[in-house]
């Protein structure tokens, strides 16, 4: 794997400061939770790292202290620090044997006379694989199957199937089919197809999986409407790709090395020291031993140790420079490695990006996208947004951006019924400032940047079924639980329509096992009947939003078979051809001269792809906006 490190000796004495004979004595002193080995509780890794290298094993230092019980004390470790050690010796040597392999132990092994191989069992453990829905899994012990018959890399199907005689319609057909009535299977392959048909052929499968779906009433519909006019679609918008203006990116990469660069200056100047930015565990020393940073609430990693991801450290942004500096270097090294420096050899012949857009390439109906990912340029920072500058109309074109607005809000108080939230979209209104108003008690004209900011926050987080301490975090500093917990009430009691709707989704979804869009597009939880508490927290979670984002998949995408349908039947297919689907945003790329009117009647499409009446009075709008790249558009 490309995040492996591989530590020798020098890398070891690098790293701790002793060789590979302390690493024992390193886990009885600092633990490891990873193979429970306790070590002694309150010893950290900077602790730990200074009684070997002043003592060397942890026998020869607890010789030491039973000689002399100050000679921790006369070796600077701290008097309480001193009491912990002392008092943990019985742990540190448990630790220690528990960390210690022992070559000592009688193991008699002998070679069996009959040799196991995967290969003769591959059917028995592919069998169990489709059970428990490990796929990766089923393709790696194919895998090794292959390679011990002597056959060489395991083709991307089964054996039995040769994909020359599978029609690729056919196949990306019956494909959709496993994933609408299977949603946790994205981008289902023919070896899925089979499984999930019920037979060995592909041809029966088919038919199998399309019956299936008929027998579900509208999630055939899904299939018949959405889903299948949307395929030649997405095959011409991949084919045509969008126009990149490389040499652009070439200085961009200049410009951003050279911040990236001078950044990395900054951290190590407040540092005082040099050392890897890029490296976690040596951030965390950075961070929260040398420059005495202290979050209010220490969170780990699996492993144990000290986090350092990005929304962590943005909680800490008011404690030091450094921690701004931090994030600043993590997003122009990401922006560099994914996009800048990666585009320009993606970009085929015809000077334009070919990026894969997957339909079924999420569990909620949403499309992804890969090589690269355009889902996920950041578009709130001016980073992010120089990138998209680069995204270009060739000579005598214009891009187009059709942009929802305020989609899944609007769903929501839809899908809801909340007379309120109804109302105020059919008004046109604010929406943030009206549930301020409602939410802390004051008249709309009083509502402030704050309060609006806040209502944005909890609209949002109602709609990702957010709890009480995801929401105070989310508010920021200064908000206490109390206050965040008064917030949520307020809002629900307010906003009764919508307390009713999470309710009922969630008992919905926990009776069938499964929650429906507007649409008829299922998704499904199976770990709404775990014995796990947090399992089965995190999928309530989910399923309040499933139906709110799974809608916004459908209506996107029926507004790109509706807009698609229109450019056939006005003969623009010269003059208007679909780029990018970015979430809420349909790209195209238009004829200069008739590109304001051809706007405005793609944007009349996607705004009548459901009416009001459809969604509990609430009106759908876009809006348009024109420029010659992706990052300078103006509104029309």
């Amino acid at each position: 794997m490309a995040d492996t490190i591989i530590y020798d000796p020098d890398r070891v004495r690098e790293r701790y400061g002793f060789g590979p004979e302390h690493v024992v004595d390193y886990k009885a002193l600092r633990g490891d939770p990873s193979d429970n080995i306790p070590g002694i509780k309150g010893v950290g890794e900077k602790t730990a790292e200074e009684l070997i290298s002043i003592f060397g094993s942890i026998e020869d230092m607890y010789r030491a202290i039973h000689a002399d019980k100050h000679a921790l004390s006369d070796s600077g470790i701290k008097p309480r620090m001193a009491d912990i050690i002392t008092a943990g010796e019985a742990s540190a040597t448990l630790s220690k044997d528990l960390a210690t392999i022992r070559p000592d132990a009688p193991i008699d092994f002998v070679v069996p006379e009959h040799v196991w191989r995967m290969s003769t069992h591959v059917d028995t453990i592919a069998a169990l694989c489709d059970e428990l829905e490990f796929r990766a899994i089923k393709d790696r012990v194919r895998a090794i199957a292959f390679r011990e018959a002597g056959k060489g890399e395991a083709p991307a199907a089964a054996p039995s199937i040769d994909h020359g005689d599978v029609d690729p319609l056919a196949l990306k057909e019956a494909a959709l089919a496993v994933w609408l009535l299977h949603s946790d299977t994205t981008n289902p392959t023919i070896e899925d197809v089979l499984r999930d048909g019920h037979a060995e052929d592909f041809a029966t499968a088919r038919t199998n999986l399309l019956a299936a779906l008929k027998e579900t009433g509208r999630l055939a519909e899904v299939y018949e409407h959405i889903e299948r006019p949307l395929i030649p679609i997405l095959e011409r918008m991949c084919e045509t790709g969008v126009y990149i203006d490389v040499p652009s990116l070439a200085s961009l990469a200049k410009e951003y090395n050279k911040e990236l660069g001078d950044l990395a200056g900054k951290i190590v100047a407040h540092a005082g020291h040099d050392f890897n930015i890029n490296s976690p565990k040596q951030l965390a020393v950075v961070l929260y031993d040398e420059l005495k940073i202290v979050p209010e609430k220490q969170k780990k990693t699996a492993t144990g140790a000290r986090t350092t991801r990005e929304e962590e450290l943005a909680k800490l942004s008011d404690q030091h420079p450094i921690i701004a500096e931090v994030l600043a270097f993590r997003e122009l090294q990401k922006l560099l490695s994914t996009y800048i420096e990666k585009m320009p050899a993606l970009v085929a012949q015809d000077g334009r990006l070919h990026a894969e857009f997957l339909q079924a390439g999420t569990t909620t109906g949403r499309m992804a996208s890969q090589d690269p990912n355009l889902q996920n340029i950041p578009v709130k920072t001016e980073n992010g947004k120089r990138i998209r500058r680069a995204f270009a109309a060739p000579a005598g074109k214009l891009l187009v951006a059709i942009d929802y607005s305020q989609i899944e809000l609007r769903i929501a108080a839809g899908l809801s019924g909340d007379e309120e939230l109804v109302r105020v979209f059919r008004e046109g209104g604010d929406v943030h400032a009206a549930v301020a108003a409602r939410v802390f008690g004051v008249a709309p004209d009083v509502v402030d940047h704050e309060m609006r900011r806040r209502a944005k926050v909890i609209n949002f987080g109602i709609l990702y079924g957010m709890g009480v301490n995801a929401l105070r975090a989310n508010l920021g500093a200064g908000v206490s639980r109390d206050e965040a917990a008064t917030f949520l009430a307020q809002y629900f009691e307010r906003f009764a329509g919508v307390k009713q709707y999470v309710e009922r989704t969630k008992q919905d979804a926990s009776r069938l096992g499964y929650t429906e869009t507007l649409f008829g597009r299922r998704r499904y939880f199976p770990a709404l009947k775990s014995s796990i508490p947090g399992l089965c927290a995190q999928a309530e979670r989910m399923a309040i939003n499933a139906p709110i984002q799974g809608t916004q998949a459908d209506i996107i995408k029926l507004a790109m078979v509706q807009a698609d349908a229109l450019i056939e039947k006005n003969e623009w297919r010269h003059k208007a051809k679909l780029l990018m689907q970015v979430h809420d945003e349909l790209v195209y790329e238009l004829d200069a001269e008739e590109a304001i009117p051809i706007a405005h009647e793609l944007r009349r499409i996607m705004e009548s792809v459901v009416t009001p009446e459809q969604l509990g009075g609430v009106p759908i709008r876009a809006e348009v906006a024109i420029g010659e790249n992706w990052g300078e558009m103006k509104r029309v």
